[in-house]
């Protein structure tokens, strides 16, 4: 089948992943409008009229000048080739080659590939960890003060909040104790958009994925700057080096868009919004009523169910779910995690209840064991630097034999794209040994051998 007739083909019995916009019913009414026009009319260059994120004049500057208004940032430049790209060219403006940044071991791998192309320096800190769902949870400021303590010299602070299953802390204390250290702070809000507190916590950069948490089109994102700890100008230079020269105007147009309906929304939004958010309480309810466990979190839009509980590994449940027509969004060991998106998909507060229900009839059985947390240090780096790991000559070694070795390349199941171990990082026996157990909780995701460097 072609890649076309794949696409037409995906009409999902019940669509519980991103794009948020849920297959265009919550795209903006405008942006619709625009898709339905003659099949591209609007594939344009950058026309004098038209220009790009980078240019002083044109349509896209004077949308980002608007949208940098309504989010109530100083700054603003869309990015088309998604928020992947935004926070490699932050990194770059952050911090010169051989600068030390400080990042949450729950990074988004897209920031290890931004530290190899600015030969920067990743000093990782461990998380809290919660054994009953195999999650990372938040830090907490007291803990970045210790993690600072520990860490070093540094040019830069990243912080991910809220985490892809809707998890957050106090993110406007983190970023006051990364301040106080006169440190600039980075803040991956990909999965927060909706809420958008990164910028009134406080934080100098802030990165958006406008498919995951408002109505954009995939791959269009945002980044925002305030204040004077980055420059502009270092920011625009970056973006410069990484950005494509052949914006896609769709994508652009789909930024702005989803942004102003963000911030500016119509009354049929905000009643639309208001829907959502009632089919997703509603939903919550009967699922409790029912007696499946669900997650904590922060996100009313985002359901984790406790897969851990009801005694079935996540990743089981999802292939489970999805023989049936039931396509989730994050599926992990001990957990589940389903988007509902703009626009939950219809009778979603009936459809997804009787899934699960039978879901727990056939696999169900006594909860799993609680989930051992990696062996890490509060902080540490790797101690070859991460490019050049990555780009040794390598060997392949059994997992249980790799203890004393370099990785070569990050271990990173599917999904969402967090490392479980990155380039040039040292393989103690502690670590060996609980990467063996890992592989036993994501089958067929994680090899039993893993490249070291030769």
């Amino acid at each position: 089948m072609s890649l076309i007739g794949a696409l037409r083909g995906q009409a999902s019995a019940l669509a519980l992943h991103l794009p948020a916009h849920g297959r265009g019913r919550g795209l903006a009414p405008d942006l619709a409008r625009l898709l339905r026009d003659r099949p591209g009319r609007w594939d344009l260059p950058e026309l004098p009229a038209i220009g790009g994120p980078l240019e002083a004049e044109g349509a896209v500057a004077a949308a980002q000048a608007r949208s940098a208004v309504r989010c109530g940032a100083d700054r603003c430049w869309f990015g088309v080739n998604g928020a992947s790209g935004l926070l490699q060219a932050a990194l770059l403006a952050l911090a010169p080659p051989g600068g030390r940044v400080l990042l949450p071991r729950n990074l988004h791998r897209s920031l290890l590939h931004g530290c190899v192309l600015g030969q920067l320096q990743p000093v990782l800190f461990d998380l809290p960890f919660e054994a009953a769902t195999g999650l990372w949870q938040a830090p907490t400021p007291a803990g970045l003060e210790r993690v600072l303590q520990q860490a070093g010299p540094l040019a830069a602070v990243v912080l991910v909040h809220p985490t892809y299953q809707g998890l957050e802390g106090d993110l406007a204390g983190l970023i006051a104790v990364a301040h106080r250290q006169g440190l600039p702070v980075l803040v991956d809000e990909c999965h927060g958009a909706d809420r958008a507190a990164a910028l009134a916590a406080g934080a100098d950069l802030v990165v958006q994925s406008l498919h995951k948490g408002a109505a954009g089109l995939a791959q269009s994102a945002v980044i925002l700057l305030q204040g004077e700890r980055v420059s502009a100008l270092a920011l625009e230079r970056s973006l410069g080096w990484l950005q494509t020269s052949s914006p896609s105007a769709l994508l652009l147009a789909s930024a702005e868009a989803a942004l102003r309906q963000l911030h500016e929304p119509s009354e049929a939004e905000r009643r639309r919004r208001g829907r959502a958010l009632a089919v997703a309480a509603r939903l919550r309810q009967r699922l409790q009523a029912a007696g499946l466990p669900l997650v904590a979190n922060q996100d009313p839009l985002r359901l984790v169910l406790h897969t851990a509980a009801m005694g079935i590994n996540g990743l089981d449940a999802d292939r489970w779910l999805m023989a049936r027509g039931v396509i989730a969004e994050l599926p992990e060991p001990g957990a589940l995690t389903f988007c509902l998106g703009l626009v939950p998909p219809p009778a979603v507060v009936w459809r997804l209840p009787r899934h699960l229900l039978a879901l727990r009839s056939a696999l169900g059985a006594a909860p799993l064991p609680p989930f051992t947390p990696p062996p890490l240090p509060l902080v540490a780096e790797p101690e070859l630097p991460v490019g050049d790991a990555w780009r040794a000559p390598r060997q392949a070694v059994p997992l249980a034999a790799a203890a004393g070795r370099l990785a070569a390349e990050p271990l990173c199941p599917y999904p969402p794209g967090i490392p479980l171990l990155i380039p040039g990082e040292r393989i103690d026996a502690a670590r060996a040994e609980w990467l063996c157990r890992q592989r036993l909780l994501w089958p067929d995701q994680i090899a039993d051998s893993v490249n070291v460097v030769a």
